[in-house]
């Protein structure tokens, strides 16, 4: 067996049956050729996962590098990207050529082939508005195989890999295309007056993932000091009728529009409101800055971590009659 504490962002203690680095896709048709039979997980940073208990399984660490520009114009450029790379490290890779699309989306942890699988999000962007495609291998034939934006069928924090394609592919490179102009996006969150207070008017793309990175790390635990995996539960999208009958005892409910006509309302500010905030069940607590955010206090294990998640979500279906969904993997 192989510790994984180290493999993913949350630091349970966990093991799987190996352990193995894809650096190339000839590394992945090698493993898929000579074990074929043998169960795997794949993953990438380990940021968005919560292990309960032993996998009984390989573990495909996604090692594939590598940022290359492949087209471009006068106004936008085409990139491809191993689904290995860091994420955070590729949006400073596109703030250094001045590429705008993905500074609203800095500091969020994980790699780029973990990416679309989750269609991540931040202050008023996700992945889909940037992606162009990406090429993956069916680990149960080891074909190459290319996926559209539209195969891809994006959904808020879902994809077409969280659903039928769940634990079939492997992302081997991923494709974005950015604005060379770029008209940034400020009006979602605290972006604007933390602007505001550099007392910054036009603001570039860099100056717009400084100021993400500045609320981020203010408002989130750093991985390596306090073990979490970010957002543990998705916003939820309620119907207008049950938004305003909720909205008559709870004038302050903050919402944004969703999808399909329905009322977009924060996770955390519900959770906040039931008093979970800051409060801990054994070695697992709510974090005190952003309720959303779970967290190993030390020492904690995957269960005390999903037991507290199943008491917070009891509490906001009484108190408010919405069913949060758990936005992270549980194995």
């Amino acid at each position: 067996m192989t510790s994984l504490q180290a493999y993913h962002t949350f630091g349970v203690n966990a093991n799987a049956e190996a352990l193995i680095e894809i650096d190339s896709v000839d590394a992945l048709l090698e493993f898929i050729q000579t074990q074929p039979k043998r169960p795997f997980f794949i993953l990438g940073g380990g940021s968005n996962v919560l292990f309960r208990q032993d996998l009984a399984a390989t573990v495909l660490l996604n090692r594939i590098k590598g940022k290359q520009v492949i087209e471009a114009d006068e106004d936008t450029v085409t990139i491809c990207v191993g689904g290995g790379e860091n994420w955070h490290e590729l949006v400073l890779w596109t703030l250094e050529n001045n590429w705008g699309g993905l500074e609203n989306l800095s500091l969020i942890p994980g790699t780029v082939g973990a990416a679309p699988i989750q269609n991540i999000g931040a202050y008023g962007v996700e992945l889909k508005d940037s992606f162009v495609g990406l090429e993956a291998l069916e680990l149960s034939s080891g074909e190459e195989q290319v996926f559209s934006a539209e195969d891809c069928a994006f959904g808020y924090r879902d994809s077409y890999f969280k659903r039928e394609g769940k634990g079939k592919y492997f992302i081997t490179q991923v494709y974005f295309n950015l604005q060379k102009h770029p008209q940034v996006n400020t009006a979602y969150g605290a972006i604007q007056e933390v602007l505001q207070a550099a007392q910054i008017e036009h603001p570039t793309v860099k100056d717009v993932s400084d100021a993400v990175v500045k609320i981020r790390s203010s408002k989130l635990p750093d991985p390596a000091v306090m073990g979490n995996g970010g957002s543990f539960f998705k916003n939820p999208e309620i119907e207008p009728a049950l938004f305003a009958q909720l909205r008559g005892s709870h004038p302050l409910m903050p919402n944004y529009p969703g999808t399909a006509g329905k009322i977009k309302v924060p996770a955390g500010w519900l959770i906040e409101q039931c008093g979970w905030k800051g409060q801990r069940r054994g070695n697992a607590g709510c974090y005190e800055k952003q309720a959303l955010v779970l967290v190993n206090l030390g020492g904690a294990t995957g269960a005390e971590i999903w037991n507290l998640a199943q008491e917070i979500r009891e509490s906001v279906q009484t108190k408010f009659g919405i069913d949060l969904e758990v936005e992270i993997n549980v194995l």
